[in-house]
């Protein structure tokens, strides 16, 4: 069984998160129960055995924070998250799968991320994007809100945790940059994702396959989805408000 290699964002500008602990440079590092939300994120994928190396994407100013003690090597981060993510992934084999996680996950578990690198290994994709069934997240997080995406195999969250192999990265940033400049113009948007997938998705008709197919036609590289049993990859630290109840998920886990 090969390690993979794993990216933590933990870059980006203060926020009204970052502005209720003192020293903060962004959300990543507030503090949920005594511990950065990045810290805990690091702790889950360091006490996973198919984590190798885990690079972190933060503020040079905070590079001697001791919530980034388990990193293996920390780097700075971009203006924008694809700069940051290509910082990431600077040097890591072309071909071979890293992991990328945002840094905002407050009740990631070991065997949450087991899951997902087995996966990875499963799919062997050159882009796996994570993603939670909405059955699932109401099983476990009932009163953790989501923006959901109705699919004719279900309704899906996105989760925290991506895979992809380096050599991706530049179709991924085209695709971005194309997505910028549709997002305000439906014709375009159209023409990028085909009159079909966007009416079918419209009317919750649209297949997870067919959606992965689209997205390896736009990208020119195989897409896959990637559905977690494990509802919290999708839980994640958005809004002010989402602190008191990340607290309160932390101090349920700790007592079950």
């Amino acid at each position: 069984m090969s390690a993979i290699d794993a990216v933590v964002l933990a870059g980006g500008p203060a926020d009204e998160l970052s502005e209720r602990q003192p020293g903060a440079p962004n959300k990543a590092f507030v503090e949920i129960a005594g511990t950065t939300l990045v810290g805990r994120v690091l702790e889950a994928l360091r006490a996973s055995p198919s984590i190798e190396r885990i690079i972190v994407v933060a503020p040079p100013s905070v590079h001697d924070h001791p919530g980034l003690a388990l990193a293996d090597e920390l780097r700075p981060d971009g203006v924008r998250i694809r700069e940051s993510l290509r910082n990431g992934l600077a040097g890591l084999p072309a071909d071979k799968d890293a992991l990328v996680a945002t840094s905002d996950l407050p009740v990631l578990t070991p065997r949450a991320v087991e899951d997902f690198a087995a996966g990875i290994r499963r799919l062997d994709a050159d882009l796996v994007y994570g993603c939670v069934e909405k059955s699932v997240h109401l099983a476990r997080y009932p009163q953790v809100p989501h923006t959901w995406a109705r699919m004719r195999d279900g309704t899906f969250c996105g989760a925290g945790m991506m895979a992809m192999k380096p050599r991706v990265l530049p179709h991924l940033e085209r695709f971005i940059e194309r997505l910028g400049a549709a997002r305000k113009r439906p014709w375009r948007l159209a023409s990028l994702f085909g009159w079909d997938v966007l009416a079918r998705y419209a009317i919750g008709r649209l297949t997870v396959a067919q959606a992965e197919a689209r997205a390896t036609q736009i990208l020119g590289a195989t897409v896959r989805a990637l559905p977690s049993p494990y509802a919290e990859t999708g839980v994640n630290v958005d809004r002010v408000s989402d602190i008191a109840l990340a607290e309160e998920l932390v101090r349920a886990a700790r007592s079950a």
